[in-house]
This record gives structure tokens, sequence and C-alpha cells, in this order.
């Protein structure tokens, strides 16, 4: 099995036909991320995306394009999966397994401190805590619905070529989020400069942003050649994919400082600087591995039919029913 490569060139050049978003990895590292983990499927995976990999790849920063201010509906449901800035939610134990459990324990927080704190208050919602874990296990849930779709089409004789489609989306959309989650500064409230006590001085610029994850990126000439090798083997073949989804996420978000550190030290003028590089590599290795290990355990879990739930999640008789949400978590 033979798979072309994709030089840098020609994924600059994909992501350049995208709209961008400083607040993003930036095009050229989305599109290496998602290459080089659709490169890494083993052949027991869904190798059936290998087939979508250009396209997949070239659609990377696709998730970043439904953020624009003139769409502001879909900006105001999009913006906050992209970040997951786990300090403004510390009173949050667990986390909960439902999208809206956490937005309304969120704003029931909101509500306690308003008066007593009304500057924390004011980032105690969802769009300045994010949902980027949410976004991403509700792709995944679709990526495993569409491959079964594709085992029964298998199944049948039938053409497989629609339900590949769909799950060459979902592979957009959850690339760009574990992406996303893979860049410690997606993962802080320090997202775009240093904020509160400062005692290392560290840069309230909010370029750092973009300075670390867009044009260092571009400038050190990031390819799937350069992280290929760090992938590893295949992981996450058991256990519960949200938990693993939030260790990924803490694991990133515990970097945040090393990137300050490093801006500290010349601003990410050094192209060159190995220790800068070494991370970038580190990061952009573990989110390809993070989303090539999803998509397999995704392929793995739609070689079994739907688990019965009873009663079902919007019963009234599940024992975990919440009436606030109309629902059950997972």
């Amino acid at each position: 099995m033979h798979v072309l490569p994709l030089t840098l060139i020609a994924l600059s050049g994909a992501a350049m036909m995208l709209p961008q978003s400083a607040s993003a990895w930036g095009g050229t590292a989305h599109a290496v991320i998602d290459r080089a983990a659709i490169e890494a499927i083993p052949d027991d995976g869904p190798v059936f995306l290998r087939r979508h990999a250009a396209y997949i790849a070239a659609s990377a920063s696709l998730p970043d394009s439904w953020r624009g201010a003139s769409e502001n509906f879909s900006k105001i449901e999009e913006d906050p999966n992209h970040g997951w800035f786990r300090e403004q939610f510390a009173f949050v134990r667990p986390i909960p397994r439902s999208r809206y459990e956490f937005i309304l324990a969120l704003y029931k927080h909101h509500e306690q401190i308003k008066d007593s704190d009304p500057a924390t208050a004011a980032r105690t919602n969802v769009r300045w805590t994010g949902t980027l874990p949410y976004a991403a296990i509700e792709a995944y849930d679709r990526m495993v619905v569409c491959m079964r779709q594709i085992r029964k089409a298998q199944a049948e004789g039938a053409s497989t070529a629609f339900p590949e489609q769909h799950c060459a989306f979902q592979a957009i959309r959850l690339g760009h989020y574990i992406g996303d989650g893979g860049q410690p500064l997606h993962d802080s409230i320090h997202s775009d400069g240093w904020i509160g006590d400062n005692p290392q001085g560290y840069t309230r610029d909010r370029s750092i942003h973009g300075r670390f994850e867009s044009q260092f990126v571009d400038g050190m000439g990031l390819s799937v050649a350069d992280i290929a090798p760090r992938i590893g083997a295949p992981g996450h073949r058991s256990g519960d994919m949200f938990n693993a989804v939030l260790a990924y996420l803490d694991e990133a978000g515990d970097q945040v400082e090393t990137v300050y550190k490093l801006e500290k030290r010349d601003g990410f003028a050094d192209f060159a600087d190995p220790d800068v590089r070494a991370l970038i590599y580190e990061r952009t290795a573990a989110a390809a591995a993070m989303l090539r290990d999803m998509v397999c355990r995704a392929w793995t879990e739609s070689a079994s039919p739907p688990a019965e739930v009873k009663p079902g999640p919007l019963d009234f008789d599940n024992p975990r029913f919440n009436p606030e949400t109309g629902s059950a978590p997972d």
C-alpha cells in the first residue's frame, strides 16, 4: 500500500485556500497534523480515510471559517469549541459528561459570584471557558455512526462512497479540535498573553499566540516528515474516550508556562531555535497521534451494533435524567 507524500508547499497552498484565524494552530500545522494522522493509520484501521487524505488536510482549518463575525449565529456556537481555559472552571469537578450540564454549572457559578467578584463572573461563561472536549467527542460519536454505515454498505455489496465522505468530514472536524487542543495556549486562560499575577514577567502581548503557532511554524517549515517518526504506536484501544480527551488536554495545558519561558528568551525570533522546534514537534506529533488513535478506536467501535440503552437518555425514567437539561449524561 502506497500513500503519496504531500509536500509542505502543497500543504501550505491548500491551507491558504481557506479563511484563517489567528486563534488556531495556523493552516500549516493543522494540515500537517491531519495528514500525518491519516498516514499513520495501521492496516487494521479505517484505511479508507487514506483516499481522502488530501481533502482532509486541505480542509483542516475549515472550522475556523465558521467563526466570522458576519456569521454571528455560527460564531457564537463555534467559538467555544476551540478552547478549554481550564483555570476558569476549576470549581467544576468532575467535568460533566454533558455539554449542557457543563454550561449550566458555569451559569450557576456566575450567578453566585456576579456581585462579589464581577470581574471573574464576566469570564465565567461558555465563551471564556471553552467547550473543546465536547466538540471533539461529539465529532467522534458521529464518526462511529458513519463508520457503521460504511460497514453496512460493505456487507450489502453497496457503494461506500457517500458514507466515506461523511467520515472524512467528521475527521476534518475532529482533527481541528484535537489539533487545537494539542496547542498549550488553547488550554489556558493565558491563551493571548499572561493574565493576572505575573511574578516571572511573562509577556502580556496578545500576539504571542500567533507568533508561536503560525509565524514560527511557517518559519521553521513544519512538515509531515518532521513529525511522522514521533507519532509512535497506536494507543487508546480501550478505556473511556471522553476521559482520554480530557487527559490529553491537561497534558497540553501543563506546558503553557514552557511556551511563555521560550517566548521570554527571544520572542520566537529565531526559527532555528532547537527548544521551540522541539516543543512544536512534540505537540503536533501528540495531536496527530491522538487523532489517529481516535479514528482507529471509532472504527473498532463501529464493528459492534449500537448499544441498546433502556431507559434512553431522554426518558424521564432514566435514573440519571436531569430535568434541567432534559437528558441524561453519557
